[in-house]
């Protein structure tokens, strides 16, 4: 009997192993692949695409139109690192001093979890994993990330973020939010535009930019002056973003 159990566990890690190496082999492709064609989806598009159909909602639609950054408009670039991180240029993938304060605040706070995830981590996260906070999957998007900063651009990966983000209820990606809330494309975004959908990020389906609550528009404000103190349009060019 124990030379079967032993024997079960062993097939069991096997299989484990397989099965990470496959992943590995996946991801790293995916990796290789999308570092210069375009992304036709993500793990969270096809997260939420899924459940929809579960709950029996058919005529939900996980939307996104691919453009290139020269089709975008800086200012959204530039909305995004002002909102969600404003070490982006600088990096390797993660902002140790962000990281070191969230945890500070959250072992004070239990009930309000404050995260610390860069541009990169969460465009990690969105094309290949899943929503959800656990050990594993942080672990996973830490080496997906390093994986991305070793072998994509700065810019790249500042494309691919703004290609496959949430900006509402089935609409991902800058240019169909563009479109669904502006009626325009991508490339003609306005600075308070731009700064307006970085501001619902955070929770794109509770905020909203086509009805824009109090707390959106207050920081849509505050957006809008890191991106003024951070140089505007000459930050994009210099650090070679846009």
């Amino acid at each position: 009997m124990k030379k079967i159990a032993f024997r079960k566990v062993a097939r069991l890690k096997q299989l484990f192993w397989r099965l990470l190496l496959l992943l590995a082999l996946f991801w790293g492709g995916g990796i290789a692949v999308f570092s210069f064609l375009p992304v036709p989806f993500s793990a969270v598009m096809i997260e939420r695409q899924l459940g929809a159909w579960m709950t029996g909602d058919f005529g939900y639609v996980a939307h996104s139109d691919w453009v290139s950054m020269d089709a975008i408009s800086p200012y959204m670039g530039l909305a995004v690192i002002a909102a969600e991180d404003q070490k982006f240029p600088d990096h390797w993938g993660f902002d140790v001093t962000a990281i070191e304060k969230a945890l500070a605040h959250n072992e004070r706070n239990e009930n309000r979890i404050r995260g610390a995830s860069t541009l990169s981590q969460q465009t990690a996260k969105n094309l290949f994993l899943w929503d959800g906070r656990s050990w594993v999957r942080k672990g996973l998007e830490a080496g997906l990330t390093l994986g991305m900063e070793t072998v994509w651009s700065k810019k790249r990966i500042l494309t691919v973020y703004l290609n496959i983000a949430e900006f509402g209820d089935g609409i991902f990606g800058v240019e169909a939010a563009s479109q669904r809330y502006f009626h325009k494309p991508a490339s003609r975004l306005t600075m308070a535009e731009a700064a307006l959908l970085a501001a619902v990020l955070p929770n794109p389906i509770r905020f909203k930019a086509n009805a824009p609550s109090g707390y959106v528009r207050t920081r849509q404000a505050w957006i809008l002056r890191q991106m003024r103190q951070l140089g505007g349009e000459g930050f994009m060019r210099e650090n070679k973003l846009y």
